[in-house]
């Protein structure tokens, strides 16, 4: 399960790039109930979504050319330059080289050879979201992806991932964890394969919920767009997609008592 002590390969940050920061902050709070904290004025409008006091996600303006509005998922790394090159002997690509991010920490944004967009971090004073797996934060990351395989051998050489394969309706799915500790307690994200024509490769975050039917009708009446309609997944819980108001897609997930995604 998704938690704050991180370690080589956990998911530890993710930031929304919108081209209108003011009103995607408006409506992450009223979906979620998330406060917006600016970075200050040296941060270039990038800040801080925060639950109960503690940081949740974070939002900034676009700065790639031609980026489109996403959420980019980090994962931890101790050598932010060493995993970009690493990245491109995997056959990816650099597209942000590494730097510094004042005294928080080092990162780089880099390209799967699937064309999967993620990012690393190497922490400073900043190790990472303050709050995950507890209602309306962070539990779960997934990758979809043309060849799952591929992608899994790929990122298993960057972060030493280990994969465990299950059978889901229309698909096999690889249930991923760190390299460290039981594999099922470091469990944090899948990797599914597309399942349909236009699919694009991508991370997508899924965000615990009590009501997924709930939390999806309000993001529909706050401007954003339902893309998979809250449904049940045996033996794991409630799923929605949702796209907020600018295309960003994320996903919303009520487990099932004792379930793990």
């Amino acid at each position: 399960m998704l938690g704050t002590d991180f370690i080589k390969g956990s998911p530890c940050w993710l930031d929304l790039g919108s081209p209108d920061p003011s009103a995607a902050a408006a409506f992450y709070g009223q979906v979620f109930g998330w406060h917006f904290e600016s970075a200050g004025p040296d941060a270039g409008g990038y800040g801080f979504f925060q639950r109960d006091g503690r940081t949740v996600a974070a939002l900034g303006p676009l700065t790639e050319e031609g980026a489109n509005s996403a959420w980019t998922v980090y994962f931890r790394t101790p050598d932010a330059d060493g995993t970009a090159t690493d990245t491109e002997r995997g056959g990816g690509t650099v597209r942000v080289e590494a730097f510094d991010v004042m005294d928080a920490g080092r990162m780089a944004c880099l390209t799967d050879p699937q064309g999967g967009e993620f990012a690393v971090w190497q922490p400073g004073s900043v190790q990472g979201l303050e709050k995950t797996s507890d209602t309306h934060s962070l539990l779960w990351v997934e990758l979809h992806t043309p060849d799952p395989e591929a992608a899994c051998t790929f990122y298993r050489g960057l972060f030493g991932w280990r994969e465990q394969t299950m059978e889901a309706p229309g698909m096999t799915y690889r249930v991923l964890s760190t390299a460290e500790g039981d594999q099922q307690d470091a469990s944090f994200g899948g990797v599914a394969p597309h399942q349909g024509t236009g699919e694009r490769t991508r991370w997508v975050p899924y965000f615990a919920v009590d009501d997924a039917d709930a939390i999806a009708a309000s993001a529909q009446d706050s401007g954003g767009s339902i893309l998979m309609p809250a449904a049940d997944v045996p033996d794991v819980g409630r799923i929605a997609w949702l796209a907020d108001p600018f295309g960003a897609t994320f996903a919303l997930l009520k487990p099932e008592p004792q379930a793990r995604p």
